[in-house]
């Protein structure tokens, strides 16, 4: 059944998932007269302050089905939106095979979306491509939107400035809600890199990027599909996954060619973009705020998105480019200490994330490392710190041992400290001027800390009360 057609009317509406994302489409739902049911498995105790932040019509409004699915509800409703990560559940499934429509919070929004919409997916470098796509869509003054995965639903959009034909949506996509993705059709879309993660999932690194491939599945002539031409996956697979498309390929190792329009110049001293058709630009890396080849990348991409669908000049772009700031955890510079720079990438909480961002580190530097292991292999990131100018590594968590066992092998000193005040400690005390320490733990904070921000947040406040 059509979405359009079927919130045109008094239509039931289930949501599954009381989330950010569950209750925006709830409250959108609401907006288009949907009659509307929410169920969660979790408690109304657990959801009282989420479901407070609702309008007070909307909240009376709604059914609310908590600490538990009624299958009923699946069977009995004219479309289910599900929120990401929500697996098949029983009740899911019998629904599905009863024909009833499900669809999720993205697509659901997109369709009342007139701007045009620049979408980014991958791995890795989602929320720094979004938050900086973001930055050069707000230097055109047009009304702009940035969200998505990134944090705030699409569904916010609805009904503002930003989702006319005169706004811009910027939104990060995960492969959770692009599973959901049918209709969508984005202006412009990145494929930034693919690398092992939500495997418990999908089964097989095949089945995770066909998810994500599917944001370029409605992309035509006048799109522009922007793909890491680093990544075998998406360069074998992302042009045919949108034939008709516009394919711009941006490289960190590459010069610019034929196949690569975005690369770095052979001095590094600019962001060079060749766009078929277009003048040659530049855009100097000295103006940038962010660094590590990994962020080049993201900027690369971030440039040749909102310059290949002609959605920004090169003045805007550049001008934003040099304003932006990285986002909290990822790369931030958080403090000087005696000549040492400290950086927080809290974020980085796999090896692919930390390879990403020492590879091509600008200065000498102790790493933290460590919190709860996730699985995988420690050996990329000792080849990683290797070939980069790594003094030390000091250990933090449960990781700890496995770690320091991956490095026996290396000549990288290793040390291991019991908190992560102490660790800051451990990195000043082996760490003179123009070198750098940086918080990039390759691990979740689950066995010391809440999550990756508040671990951040502990680092900050410990290179603070170093010395000045």
């Amino acid at each position: 059944m059509d979405l359009d057609i079927l919130l045109g009317g008094p239509n039931r509406v289930l949501v599954v998932g009381a989330g950010k994302s569950g209750l925006a489409a709830a409250r959108l739902c609401w907006t288009k007269s949907a009659q509307v049911t929410v169920t969660d498995k979790r408690d109304a105790a657990s959801l009282e302050s989420a479901i407070a932040a609702l309008p007070e019509p909307c909240r009376r409004s709604i059914r609310w089905e908590l600490g538990g699915h009624r299958a009923e509800s699946f069977l009995e409703t004219d479309l289910i939106v599900l929120s990401p990560g929500v697996p098949e559940i029983p009740e899911l499934v019998a629904a599905r095979k009863q024909g009833v429509p499900v669809t999720g919070e993205i697509e659901l929004a997109a369709r009342f979306v007139k701007a045009p919409l620049v979408g980014i997916t991958g791995t890795n470098g989602k929320s720094t491509t979004t938050a900086l796509a973001g930055e050069i869509a707000r230097a055109t003054g047009r009304p702009a939107f940035v969200g998505g995965n990134l944090g705030t639903p699409l569904a916010d959009i609805v009904d503002t400035d930003a989702a006319t034909v005169r706004g811009l949506a910027v939104v990060e996509l995960s492969s959770y809600q692009l599973e959901t993705a049918d209709k969508l059709h984005p202006r412009a879309a990145a494929l930034l890199n693919l690398t092992p993660d939500h495997l418990d999932r999908y089964g097989s690194m095949e089945a995770y990027g066909q998810a994500k491939l599917r944001i370029a599945q409605r992309m035509g002539p006048d799109d522009a599909l922007v793909v890491n031409a680093d990544d075998p996956f998406f360069v074998e697979r992302g042009p045919r996954a949108a034939p008709h498309a516009r394919h711009l390929f941006f490289s960190v190792k590459q010069p610019i060619g034929p196949r690569v329009h975005g690369a770095v110049s052979p001095d590094g001293a600019a962001l060079v973009l060749a766009m078929p058709g277009e003048p040659v630009e530049e855009y100097p890396t000295a103006t940038m705020q962010i660094i590590g080849r990994h962020n080049l990348a993201n900027a690369l991409a971030a440039l040749l998105l909102m310059r290949g669908a002609g959605l920004a000049t090169h003045a805007q772009a550049a001008a934003a480019l040099a304003s932006f700031k990285p986002l909290a955890h990822r790369m931030e510079f958080v403090g000087e200490r005696r000549g040492v720079r400290y950086y927080d990438d809290s974020k980085a909480t796999n090896v692919d994330s930390v390879v990403a961002g020492i590879d091509g580190f600008p200065r000498p530097f102790v790493l933290i490392a460590g919190g709860r292991d996730k699985g995988g292999s420690y050996a990329p990131m000792v080849e990683a710190l290797g070939r980069n100018q790594c003094r030390r590594v000091v250990t933090i968590g449960e990781a700890a041992p496995l770690i320091e066992a991956a490095l026996s092998s290396s000549k990288i000193p290793v040390e291991r400290a019991a908190t992560l005040p102490a660790a800051v400690e451990a990195a000043a005390r082996v760490t003179g001027p123009g070198d750098a320490v940086l918080l990039s733990p390759a691990c979740s904070s689950f066995d010391m800390f809440t999550d990756y921000k508040h671990r951040g947040r502990v680092f900050r406040e410990a290179v603070e009360g170093l010395p000045a």
